[in-house]
């Protein structure tokens, strides 16, 4: 572990606050691309660890620009190094893509694009100390923890913090923007609607699980006109996830947070670096790095599905004219949101839930969507990624739909269920075969669940149902030998 010597409380709240925010003119933009890794001939056979350490060796020896990790449930992750234009990010992953599904269909294994695993129930492939102590520490809220680390699955949009003025560019803005437009790209992008084979009752079950989970360390951090303030206070107050050690398990007193640690000195005294790693376990909705992090919108299917959510969220916050109409449609939903933090106020369970069957939000994304496609031109995007965005409004949003319509409408409908969406005849990563259930999937509680209400429109579900996956085999069962032949999951976990 590191040996630099303890630090005071005002000396970390200081460092949070000069490494959280790097502001200046938006010019970078990044994007981290999830997926769950599948047997290419049948989804629905779970992947043996051996499979998973074959295709971590053959795409490492790929000459790739963007960062390749996996994550504990083997789902294979690629971040793009910063990129100073759209069309510059867009054709750096998409060349990386370009070499790692052919070396991953030659191992038999397909790139799936869901949110949600919604096949198997959560096995854990890498068994590092970072994930056994998560899994330990989250079990305490329940199984939402170990669906979220084994079966989640994102495409996250990184942006630069903005200027330190005011304005529709400045740090300020775009910080509230994300929490008010992430409903809406949330909504907009819901891609998890099944788990088991079973309809979840959401449209986004990924967010859902992450809704369940310790709120100190996966809520927004409190609303004001200071968001390093918010953040600082956000990291220091939150529970302890590990205590990294050298030799033994990576336990930490329960309860204990950064703030206590600091000031008690006990298990032993922290550093800088351990502030620094206590950050990368902290998963609130928009996440400050230096630059923001978005994280609420799912995976999402076919090829090149990613490109879309990384076109409109780079047009509505890095255009100044896309952003300032942006924040006047969305300013609005603050009212819906009300003073709780998200994810769980209630905009942002509307869009979990019922997606763009919400009227609020199907009007605040079509007027949305619109401004990005009138600013995509004049941040240099090429035609095909503007007819994606084109193609995907006309599809989705004009109609209040999302990616996990088509998934509910082979669900709900007999022969689409055998023949279509879910169908053993579907093409393998592009849809979700047939799986079917000998019983309705055991659920657990929802986190507050009264305040989740289906918004009108909604597809029909069973009350509250928040996937608990029957018959988990015990998470952690990759041969203890090859425990650490993949590549560690970056900080996104």
């Amino acid at each position: 572990m590191p040996a630099r010597p303890a630090v005071t409380e005002a000396e970390l709240e200081a460092h949070l606050r000069g490494i959280c925010f790097k502001t200046g003119p938006p010019r970078r933009l990044g994007v981290e691309i999830e997926w769950l890794v599948h047997d290419a001939h049948n989804p629905r056979c779970p992947v043996d660890p051996v499979r998973h350490r074959e295709a971590a060796t053959a795409l490492r020896a790929l000459p790739l620009r963007s960062a390749l990790t996996f994550e504990p449930g083997g789902q294979l992750e690629l971040s793009s190094l910063p990129a100073t234009s759209l069309t510059a990010c867009i054709e750096a992953v998409s060349a990386d893509l370009a070499l790692v599904r052919p070396a991953m269909r030659e191992l038999g294994l397909g790139m799936a694009g869901h949110g949600h695993n919604p096949w198997h129930p959560p096995r854990r492939v890498l068994t590092e100390p970072r994930y056994n102590a998560m899994e330990a520490y989250f079990d305490r809220w329940g199984h939402a923890g170990r669906s979220m680390m084994c079966g989640t699955a994102s495409v996250q949009v990184c942006l630069d913090a903005g200027h330190e003025e005011p304005g529709p560019l400045g740090l300020g803005r775009r910080w509230r923007l994300a929490h008010l437009l992430g409903a809406v790209l949330l909504a907009a992008f819901a891609n998890s609607p099944v788990s088991e084979g079973c309809p979840t009752g959401y449209r986004s079950t990924r967010q859902v699980v992450w809704s369940q989970m310790d709120p100190a360390r996966t809520l927004a951090p409190s609303d004001g006109p200071d968001p390093r303030a918010a953040w600082a206070g956000y990291v220091l107050d939150a529970p302890v996830m590990c205590v990294r050690s050298d030799d033994g398990p990576w336990d930490a007193p329960e309860g204990l947070t950064f703030r206590d640690w600091v000031r008690t000195g006990a298990p032993r005294p922290p550093t800088q670096e351990d502030l620094d790693y206590h950050v990368t376990t902290l998963f609130p909705p928009v996440r400050p790095r230096g630059h923001l992090e978005l994280r609420m919108i799912d995976a999402q299917p076919g090829d090149g599905g990613w490109i879309v959510p990384l076109a409109v969220t780079a047009a509505l916050f890095d255009d100044p004219e896309a952003a300032e109409s942006a924040y006047r449609v969305v300013k609005p939903l603050a009212e819906t949101a009300g003073s709780r933090p998200a994810p769980r106020n209630p905009l942002w369970r509307h869009a979990t839930r019922g997606a763009l069957t919400d009227p609020e939000l199907r009007a605040a994304a079509l007027a949305c969507f619109t401004i990005a496609q009138e600013a995509l031109p004049r941040l240099g995007a090429p035609a095909e990624v503007r007819e994606a965005v084109a193609g995907f409004t006309e599809r989705y949003v004009a109609r209040g739909r999302c990616p996990a319509d088509d998934l509910l409408d082979g669900a709900y409908g007999d022969e689409a269920y055998a023949h279509g969406a879910y169908g053993a005849g579907a093409r393998a990563g592009e849809s979700v075969p047939a799986a079917a259930p000998p019983g309705p999937a055991e659920v657990a509680e929802a986190a507050e669940p009264a305040e989740v209400a289906g918004p009108p429109g909604a597809a029909p579900a069973p009350p509250e149902p928040v996937p608990r996956p029957p018959g988990a085999p015990p998470v952690g069962t990759a041969d203890a030998p090859h425990e650490n032949e993949l590549t560690l999951g970056k900080d996104s976990l």
